[in-house]
């Protein structure tokens, strides 16, 4: 079995193109024994704490699932620890470390999950922070290479806001596999040029291609997969949701960029999604904005080209792969 024993996983650019190829096929393999229903419980009598600060579905159902699959006891901690309040996080993450053998960090800045990694003496995984989401990417990449046979040159373009985890995540996974990876949005939602700048250089290495666009037809002309993601997380102002909603409604992800892209392209996305007024929060900002939605039409999401639930499934076979290798 492919291993990585001991290492944590914080962030893609953390791993070399050959670890995140045989956590790949690590995953595959796990995904195919789970449909054959061959069991492959590894790790009895290993327990795995779940820190969440963050409410999650697909994160915290596939390390949980993952974990029972493989054996293992898990310990779901949420906003009712001490991590960060009464305990500091070098103290939780030490004495988080005598008692179980893997910990799981889902938040916010990428420098708490980094601060416990730094002092808890087992694997640290990152389940999402404001700057990286790994394991959401290492299912991408999956997928992808489910759908095409390989990553190669496969054209991915994402959609909407790259300056935080999506955006950087997507750009460091497809520069480390070879990919053609386009951000398309205005300049300013372009991500950070010093990450750029590394990208650019791994590229170079893995002969990747990165583009970026601010014309959302011409991105999408060739493209294998048209990525989006939300545009504004819950919590922020109407302002921000006002601002972000008029700069980015010419970048929705609609039927006529789907016919551009051509009938062998595929629609991605890490969801939750607004792409109608069937949930609370769906209907609340698609009528105070006038909209039915918002990064992509329902016609799109429920279309034969969508494969977001597929996509969703495969969070648990890389996240079982992610907690195996290095445990």
């Amino acid at each position: 079995m492919f291993q990585m024993k001991g290492k944590d996983f914080l962030k893609l650019l953390d791993c070399t193109p050959e670890e995140i190829k045989g956590l790949l096929t690590l995953a595959a393999d796990f995904k195919q024994k789970k449909q054959a229903g061959i069991p492959h419980r590894l790790f009895e009598g290993k327990n795995i704490a779940l820190i969440f600060e963050k409410s999650s579905t697909r994160t915290r159902c596939s390390f949980e699932v993952a974990g029972h699959d493989l054996g293992m006891q898990v310990t779901y901690l949420d906003s009712g620890s001490q991590l960060g309040k009464k305990e500091s996080v070098p103290d939780t993450a030490r004495v988080l470390s005598t008692m179980f053998d893997g910990i799981e960090y889902r938040g916010y800045g990428q420098a708490l999950v980094e601060e416990l990694a730094e002092y808890a003496s087992v694997p640290v995984w990152n389940g999402l922070t404001d700057e990286a989401h790994p394991t959401q990417v290492l299912a991408d990449l999956l997928t992808v290479q489910e759908r095409f046979g390989g990553l190669g040159q496969v054209k991915l373009v994402y959609y909407g806001d790259s300056r935080y985890n999506m955006g950087n995540s997507l750009m460091v996974g497809c520069a480390k596999m070879g990919m053609h990876f386009v951000v398309c949005s205005p300049k300013e939602y372009f991500p950070d040029p010093q990450l750029v700048t590394v990208c650019q250089k791994i590229a170079g290495e893995t002969g990747a291609i990165l583009e970026f666009q601010e014309d959302p037809e011409e991105a999408a002309q060739g493209a294998s997969v048209l990525y989006t993601d939300v545009w504004v997380s819950m919590g922020e102002p109407d302002q921000i949701w006002a601002k972000r909603i008029a700069d980015l409604s010419a970048y929705q992800i609609n039927q006529r960029l789907m016919e551009l892209a051509g009938p062998k392209a595929v629609f991605m996305h890490c969801l939750p999604a607004y792409h109608d007024k069937k949930t609370t929060v769906g209907k609340e900002v698609c009528e105070k904005f006038g909209r039915d939605c918002l990064e992509v039409t329902d016609q799109v999401f429920e279309g034969p080209q969508s494969i977001v639930f597929q996509q969703a499934g495969n969070r648990m076979h890389t996240i079982k792969a992610v907690m195996a290798a290095t445990l």
